[in-house]
């Protein structure tokens, strides 16, 4: 099975960047598409950004040109790099795993405050 470690959230100004890095162990060769989600208080979880095996990506809307993932040839290790950062980007940020079967893994958050 997949274990996923998330790092690098922090305390930013408005403007900022701040790069999050998401460490996979385990059963790795299993994994189609790797994703950060975030959740802010009193709201739902929300996709972030996705990336396929194949290296194709998926952003919302409203990180578009700002946020940009990526991902090592290995799939050990999922990136998402959060430039031109927004308070209304505060959120506890989530790594996630997607096998073959669809099934989910989660890492166990990491927050990101963007002070205005």
């Amino acid at each position: 099975q997949v274990q996923l470690v998330e790092s690098g959230g922090g305390l930013v100004q408005a403007g900022g960047s701040l790069r999050l890095s998401c460490s996979a162990s385990g059963s790795i060769f299993s994994i189609n598409v790797l994703g950060w989600f975030r959740q802010a208080p009193g709201k739902q979880r929300e996709l972030v950004a996705t990336i396929t095996s194949g290296k194709i990506t998926n952003y919302a809307d409203s990180v578009k040109g700002r946020f940009t993932i990526s991902r090592d040839g290995a799939k050990n290790t999922v990136y998402l790099q959060m430039n031109i950062l927004k308070p209304e980007d505060t959120a506890v940020y989530y790594c996630n795993a997607r096998n073959l079967y669809l099934k989910d893994v989660w890492g166990q958050g990491t927050l990101v405050t963007v002070s205005s």
